[in-house]
């Protein structure tokens, strides 16, 4: 037998176990994502511009409407508008409390104001698959709202009202 070479392996031995493969990604390669156009789109973002504006995220809970208008009231007054308190508190409390109702763990309250008047949203963030529930309308413009809505989307329900300042 000639001596061996540098760098090579000699053996007459052969592997009884298959060679070892190598682990599986740590992450799965990720779908390609969907196409996404107007068409698919159930309703428009809401979008507030040039004017003041503030948002809370609450907990889905039956306390959830006084917090909520309390958040309102006290923003409003900030904002300089102390006349309203009752109306304001009381269609903040129906809004945010149709949201609740519809079983989500969160419900977000947006505000905004312009010129003499402020817009109260109230947004569920459970997906609600019936239509719309339109018997809220009739009790918000009872309250004071000049003018007031309500569509559900895969986002959940949103409510809102316009009102006078």
């Amino acid at each position: 037998m000639s001596p061996p070479i540098l760098g090579a392996i000699v053996s007459d031995h052969t592997p009884d176990h298959p060679p070892k493969t190598p682990p599986p990604p740590k992450r799965p390669v990720s779908p390609p994502r969907p196409e996404t156009g107007l068409a698919a789109t159930a309703r428009p973002r809401m979008l507030v511009r040039n004017r003041r504006s503030a948002n809370w995220t609450l907990e889905s809970a039956p306390w959830s409407p006084k917090k909520a208008s309390a958040h309102v009231v006290h923003r409003l007054h900030d904002w300089g508008h102390r006349e309203v308190d009752r109306v304001t508190g009381e269609l903040t409390e129906l809004l945010v409390r149709t949201a609740v109702a519809d079983g989500g763990r969160k419900v977000s309250v947006h505000l905004a104001d312009q010129g003499r008047q402020a817009l109260i949203v109230a947004l569920s963030h459970q997906p609600v698959h019936e239509v719309a529930d339109d018997a809220v309308l009739p009790e918000l413009t009872r309250l004071g709202a000049v003018s007031c809505g309500t569509d559900t989307a895969e986002d959940g329900r949103r409510v809102w009202a316009v009102l006078d300042l």
